[in-house]
């Protein structure tokens, strides 16, 4: 069984930094390619991050290019983004997601597991 868990959410002030963790379990971590994904109130879930199974390729959305980093540690199960300079438009539900692939993929319908999320608030 697929478990994907989220940590490290919470609320802070603008310009702060976060870092989020993802704990995988249940499959073979290093032969999925994992994302990170967001969803406000009221809008659509878009995606933020992306990282290949072996960390080597990664790819951003525009909106927190420069300011948010993915990385991922095979030998823990876990991959992560770090965020800084966060702005009150960051607020959001954060999943992370895995899909059993080599490569980066930006689609949603793509990933096969998904956790439950975990709340980052930005307040300005």
């Amino acid at each position: 069984q697929v478990q994907l868990v989220e940590s490290g959410g919470g609320l802070v002030q603008a310009g702060a930094s976060l870092r989020l963790s993802c704990a995988a379990s249940g499959h073979t971590f290093s032969m999925h390619a994992m994302g990170w994904f967001r969803q406000a109130p009221g809008k659509e879930r878009e995606f933020v991050a992306a990282i290949s199974r072996s960390g080597t390729f990664t790819h951003y959305a525009d909106s927190v290019k420069g300011r948010f980093t993915i990385s991922r540690d095979n030998a823990k199960n876990t991959v992560y983004l770090q965020m800084n300079s966060l702005k009150p438009e960051d607020t959001a539900f954060y999943y992370c997601a895995s899909v059993r692939r080599m490569l980066i993929t930006t689609k949603r319908d793509d990933y096969d597991y998904w956790g439950q999320g975990t709340q980052v608030t930005v307040s300005s």
